[in-house]
């Protein structure tokens, strides 16, 4: 039997995220020891691999599988334009990269706790952007496709209203860092893509900058 690792990989990386978050969902002590906690990675255990075993636990159902389904839609678009090593570095380091703002912004707060996916999900939808700009995408619930450079800026931006008035129990810092992650990998794995699509890339990277800004006046 021949196995397709570009086609299988999505639906490994799926089948064991959807395994651990059954499990935490029913195991207080299993999801409790792996979750996101700042306490216990800047604590003295400093339990650093929570920033990626955190990806692999859901709060509820249609968390994990909102998570899941965008990530199965938009994985073959990265894995059969940058490779499929490249797309395990840009969903991985999405996840780190998300966990890392969290856990600088909310760096005083020990008891802060976040999980999912969405950082690394993300960072897979940004990095779809940053190749097919042009792409039609669906926003909410708004049943009209927009082109996904516009849907990545007002993504974005929602993003950062979410970060400044902590708008609901969503993790939008994660979020954040996982579209800034995408974003650079992307142009660093096919760097023909920054010339490509400048004018878009730009314009994405406009709330980001906002970002910046907001985060160091408030340091």
């Amino acid at each position: 039997m021949n196995f397709d690792l570009p086609q299988i990989l999505p639906l490994l990386i799926i089948a064991l995220t959807v395994i651990t978050s059954i499990k935490g969902f029913s195991d207080i002590a299993f999801f409790d020891r792996y979750k996101f906690n700042v306490g216990a990675i800047l604590g003295k255990s400093k339990q650093w691999d929570r920033l990626v075993t955190s990806a692999t636990l859901h709060g509820d159902t249609m968390h994990l599988l909102f998570n899941m389904l965008t990530l199965y839609f938009f994985s073959d678009i990265i894995i059969y334009t940058l490779g499929i090593w490249q797309y395990l570095a840009i969903y991985f380091l999405a996840i780190i990269g998300g966990g890392l703002l969290s856990l600088w912004i909310h760096r005083k707060e020990y008891y802060y706790s976040a999980i999912g996916a969405s950082g690394g999900v993300v960072g897979i939808l940004f990095a779809a952007i940053a190749i097919y700009p042009s792409m039609s995408l669906y926003m909410f619930f708004i049943p009209i496709p927009i082109p996904g450079w516009i849907f990545g800026i007002a993504y974005l931006g929602f993003s950062i209203y979410g970060m400044l008035k902590n708008v609901g129990n969503i993790g939008h810092d994660a979020h954040m860092g996982g579209a800034v992650a995408g974003l650079i990998m992307a142009v660093a794995f096919a760097p023909e893509l920054f010339f490509k699509n400048l004018i878009y890339i730009g314009l994405i990277t406009i709330p980001l900058i906002v970002m910046v800004y907001l985060i160091w006046k408030k340091k």
